[in-house]
């Protein structure tokens, strides 16, 4: 018979997740994923000012609030018609803002979300107490991951300094704005950003990558764990033209299905809700811009208030391993050759090689900038319009879709990374990523399913971006995790 795991919340992630798992002969059988908060966003930015759209979004979530600055900007230069006008500058400014909080994400990802499923930490607050799990690593090489998770806290601080430089500030930065950026390019912050780059780079290239290959080289069996549904979608990142979502990107857009490479079409994503806490479950699909958010807590075959994204009815996992392998990233595919790269490895080495790339990129985006060019070209609000912004943020693919009517906001929709990966069940009852990366797991002890956190945390799940309310009154775990 069997038994019932039930972790909620998991931690040491952004927001509040549950998941389900029936377990059975040491092994997960069936799973449910469950994010716990109502989101309200799209209800809030109603009525407003288009223009306000790009600081409200960045309150969806502190981690990342850069990325859905930068969708919103897409958006915002798609509806007013400023494609192709945004001056270099402002384009570059843009990447290396979004840049810094990637590094800075990548970073704290590893190090202080999902390293202590690996890395036994010393018996000392806060980082008691802390599962029993099957700490592998060398005494040695454990010890120097401890340390390197505390010079991690620093370099996390060098990396929002950089941003702050073309950002002014972190969290809610004020250098993405429709049409460019606000920041002015002059050599002495190209000069500061290069030395801040520079120690951030030596970091992920000489301890960071290091450490996800020690961790990988003793836990190999994790190379056929948290498989998932082998389906990827990538929206691309760090535009290096001004030709819109489908122009030249540091990282290319596309999709990966069934074993099969192919274009990105943005008109194949809907958005299912049989299993949300919305109205209209039983309507069929929606697009992104009709966008369901209507609440419907009662609903009787709802279980989560994330959504289920998608892509021509094909589940797809987002984020940095999907965003590599839909670039045929030899890098990663030379660390974990064949199908080891779909696993819970896969998307840690991902993340680390994503961080390298980034970063080195970076350092050539700041020679490319001009002092006293411009930034930014003067818009205007349409009275009627749509826009799209697709951008692939530190968690996956990120977009934002906004109508305006008479001058206001009258619709906006962001589907997020989480809501992809830690999609309940569609209206054709297919399980979310997470969910079928969990079936399977091996289980030793449901008492202690650290093996479960593992898979999950592998996603690094934003509940904040998916969801955004709490009703306080819940019962919000059945037992505590760590």
């Amino acid at each position: 018979m069997a038994t019932k795991v039930v972790v909620d919340p998991i931690t040491r992630i952004e927001g509040h997740l549950k998941i389900e798992c029936d377990v059975d002969g040491g092994k997960v059988i069936d799973a449910r994923s469950t994010g716990t908060l109502f989101r309200g966003i799209e209800l809030i930015l109603q009525g407003h000012d288009p223009r306000d759209a790009q600081d409200y979004v960045q309150r969806i979530c502190s981690v990342c609030p850069v990325t859905h600055g930068t969708a919103a900007a897409f958006a915002l230069d798609d509806a007013f018609g400023l494609t192709g006008q945004i001056p270099d500058n402002g384009r570059i400014v843009r990447n290396l803002i979004l840049g810094a909080n990637y590094l800075h994400s990548h970073i704290l990802h590893f190090y202080h979300l999902a390293a202590l499923d690996y890395v036994k930490a010393p018996n000392l607050p806060p980082l008691v107490p802390q599962y029993a799990g099957d700490y592998r690593l060398p005494d040695a090489v454990n010890a120097a991951a401890v340390q390197h998770y505390l010079q991690a806290l620093d370099m996390r601080k060098m990396a929002h300094t950089l941003l702050a430089i073309w950002g002014g500030r972190i969290p809610g930065q004020r250098g993405i704005v429709p049409g460019g950026s606000t920041a002015n390019v002059d050599t002495e912050k190209i000069v500061q950003s290069k030395f801040i780059l520079a120690q951030v780079t030596d970091f992920i290239d000489n301890v960071y990558i290091p450490d996800v290959i020690a961790v990988a080289g003793v836990y190999k069996d994790w190379a056929a764990i948290g498989v998932g549904c082998k389906n990827f979608l990538s929206y691309g990142g760090f535009p290096q033209d001004n030709n819109g979502w489908n122009g030249k990107r540091f990282y290319s857009n596309g999709v990966y299905i069934n074993g099969q490479a192919g274009a990105l079409d943005p008109t194949k994503i809907t958005e299912d809700v049989k299993h949300s806490w919305y109205v209209d479950g039983s309507g069929g699909s929606k697009l992104p811009y009709e966008s369901v958010i209507t609440p419907e807590a009662d609903k009787a075959a709802g279980y989560s208030w994330l959504k289920s994204p998608r892509y021509e009815g094909n589940v797809m996992e987002v984020g940095p391993l999907a965003k590599l392998w839909v670039n045929n990233n030899a890098t990663l595919k030379s660390l974990l050759p064949g199908d080891a790269a779909f696993s819970v490895l896969g998307r840690h080495a991902a993340r680390a090689i994503d961080a390298s790339g980034v970063a080195h990129a970076m350092a050539d985006w700041l020679m490319q900038l001009v002092p006293d060019g411009p930034t930014c070209v003067p818009n205007e609000v349409p009275k009627h319009a749509e826009g799209m912004g697709l951008n692939d943020a530190e968690r996956g693919a990120l977009g934002h879709w906004i109508v305006i009517d008479n001058w206001k906001i009258q619709k906006y929709n962001a589907i997020v990374p989480t809501t992809w990966n830690a999609s309940p069940r569609d209206d054709n009852d297919q399980p979310g990523p997470i969910e079928q990366a969990l079936i399977g797991t091996p289980v030793k002890d449901p008492d202690n399913p650290i093996e479960l956190v593992r898979v999950v945390r592998s996603f690094d799940p934003c509940i904040a971006c998916a969801v955004h309310l709490i009703t306080p009154d819940r019962k919000v775990r059945q037992f505590r995790v760590y």
